[in-house]
């Protein structure tokens, strides 16, 4: 039997007396593209910060390559290969693109005080300045490298935020609705960004209200409502299913 690359499996988060994520299982395979769409409040965000080691689950597992790190801090996460993006841009507005891009390679070139202190870190100053440029470049910013930050258009925002997380040498990259407020001409650059960061290894998971962008990319999506599994397929089967344009009052294509 093949163990899933990550899989998430009856998972539970209850707020007091709210349950918020109600048994929710599915799996996400090596190398793909998995969406996790549903109605607003349908608990799409929460599973993200158990995933993300935001919120302990009140039940269930959540496993990669077959280990548990449901429960682990955030970093202890991180520190295994599954990253993180938020909602909106994390980004250090008063730092140029560069510095930004270098606190990502925190976890492969782990910062040592005492090595920084007698010199001993340059080899590794080398390589996160190597690795945060590769980064830069691979999401087609390298050349703002300078610039301050908070001074970027909201789409290099977004592809920075993206860079930041690539600069960490993720295995899963976790994307909370990265096309939110882009144009169609930003969109379909993300979009090709993406099918591209895939090609180079990294699997994805997001979350995204954008229909067009959902159905254009991903390989699987899983479909939540209440908090819970409501369905799970390809995108021709899910645009389809008379349960998921029931839950969109009418499949509204830019509503998840």
């Amino acid at each position: 039997m093949t163990i899933p690359f990550l899989e998430v499996d009856t998972l539970t988060m209850r707020f007091g007396g709210l349950t918020a994520v109600d048994a929710l299982s599915f799996r996400v395979e090596h190398g793909e593209i998995h969406g996790l769409i549903g109605p607003n409040g349908a608990g799409k965000t929460t599973t993200f910060n158990m995933i993300s080691g935001f919120y302990t689950p009140t039940e269930g597992s959540i496993r990669l390559r077959g280990e548990e790190i449901s429960g682990l801090k955030m970093f202890e996460v991180a520190r295994r290969g599954v990253v993180r993006t938020f909602q909106h841009s994390t980004l250090f507005a008063e730092l140029t693109v560069l510095e930004n891009a270098l606190v990502g390679t925190h976890m492969p070139f782990r910062p040592n005080i005492f090595a920084a202190i007698v010199g001993w870190d340059t080899e590794d100053r080398r390589g996160a300045h190597a690795r945060a440029m590769e980064s830069l470049d691979f999401f087609g910013i390298a050349h703002l490298a300078g610039e301050r930050a908070g001074d970027l258009s909201h789409g290099h925002q977004r592809a920075l935020g993206m860079a930041v997380a690539m600069a960490a040498h993720p295995d899963v990259i976790l994307l909370d609705e990265p096309f939110t407020g882009m144009n169609p001409e930003e969109t379909n650059r993300m979009m090709e960004l993406m099918r591209r960061l895939r090609e180079s290894g990294v699997t994805i998971l997001l979350v995204e209200h954008d229909m067009h962008a959902v159905m254009g990319l991903c390989d699987t999506i899983t479909v939540m409502n209440f908090g819970r599994l409501l369905t799970e397929g390809t995108a021709q089967e899910v645009r389809h299913h008379p349960d998921v344009i029931a839950a969109y009052l009418g499949g509204t294509r830019h509503v998840a």
